[in-house]
């Protein structure tokens, strides 16, 4: 285990270029934080009701095997501009090499949203995955049964 590093049990040491030297690295806003912030490379403007574009972070990374980037939404970006990520979450593979880029939508009816080079504009959370071996044939019992969406209720 490695040593403890803002209460940590771990740190995961994950290689980065930043593409764009006057963008700072993803970083932590405070300690036990899950995610990174993403910064934006590029001014953007999103369209109001459902405008879109992928913006680049000017940093791409070497995720170690055995894990995976997870680019999800800043829920202060969402709720005060309706300012949101489409594909949530982003999966960003082990293999990937190329510079992280975030989908962003502006979900106001009304008001564009302009992104600016330099803007927190998503996280980035890194997690251990398992790689699954799918065997085909019988599935067995479960108290979930075949219930799919809206099964549990409103």
């Amino acid at each position: 285990m490695l040593p403890a590093v803002y209460g940590r049990p771990s740190v995961l040491e994950v290689p980065i270029v930043r593409l764009d030297p006057d963008l700072p690295v993803p970083a932590y806003a405070h300690p036990g934080d899950a995610g990174a912030d993403l910064y934006a490379r590029t001014d953007v403007t999103l369209a109001p009701g459902g405008g879109r574009a992928i913006v680049p972070t000017g940093v791409a990374v070497a995720i170690p095997e055995g894990y995976a980037g997870f680019v999800q939404p800043r829920s202060g970006l969402a709720l005060r501009h309706g300012v949101t990520c489409l594909n949530t979450p982003g999966l960003i593979d082990a293999g990937y090499r190329d510079e992280l880029r975030v989908v962003l939508v502006n979900t106001d009816p009304a008001t564009p949203y302009e992104v600016r080079r330099g803007d927190r504009i998503a996280q980035l959370v890194i997690q251990q995955v398992e790689e699954a071996k799918f065997t085909e044939g019988s599935l067995p019992p479960s108290s979930r049964g075949t219930g799919g969406f809206g099964h549990s209720g409103r």
